[in-house]
């Protein structure tokens, strides 16, 4: 879709436009369905070298009390010290340490990533969906991508048996990243 793409002319720093963008993640459930979710509140910023993506970088900070998977009751568990435990890491965050072009419109990002005050270094793939000038005059990009974690590779190791064998909520967690950002001036 993007091949022959002239990255040296998106080189610049952007914000992550949130009302445009999604940081979700999938979880299983019981072992038969998933469940998803997304976080409402986050910011991040990207410096983009087109000729060298090795210069470039991303930091994303994203409120834990803004998980939101439809459920009330669900969401506050979740909040608790079971697993994000907000008040004390009232954030996640993600600071990027390497960027690789991996194809003509494939990146990988790794960098590190903190969630209960855990850090543990992860590659996010992302896939460049385009640039755009919107109405409003502002150049804007989009990025989308997945990766997987351990949970307890975080210290979120709660869990529940269940009597017909294995457990309540995997470990593995996927999470999803659908990122429109803004260029500044």
């Amino acid at each position: 879709m993007t091949a022959n793409v002239d990255y040296g002319q998106l080189t610049g720093t952007y914000t992550i436009d949130p009302s445009h963008s999604r940081i979700g993640f999938v979880a299983r459930h019981a072992m038969v369905t998933k469940v998803r979710g997304a976080f409402n509140e986050f910011e991040g910023t990207a410096k983009v070298n087109g000729e060298n993506p090795a210069d470039s970088s991303v930091e994303i900070v994203i409120k834990a009390a803004s998980i939101d998977t439809r459920n009330a009751d669900r969401d506050g568990h979740l909040r608790s010290n079971d697993f994000l435990a907000m008040d004390e890491y009232p954030e996640i965050t993600f600071k990027s340490t390497e960027i690789k072009q991996t194809g003509d419109d494939a990146f990988a990002v790794t960098g590190d990533l903190t969630v209960r005050g855990v850090t543990r270094q992860v590659t996010i793939p992302l896939t460049f969906e385009g640039q755009a000038t919107d109405p409003f005059g502002n150049v804007r990009v989009g990025f989308e991508g997945s990766t997987s974690i351990s949970r307890k590779d975080f210290g979120v190791t709660w869990n529940a048996a269940l009597e017909t064998g294995g457990v309540l909520v995997s470990d593995k967690i996927d999470l999803e990243f659908e990122i429109s950002a803004i260029k500044q001036n």
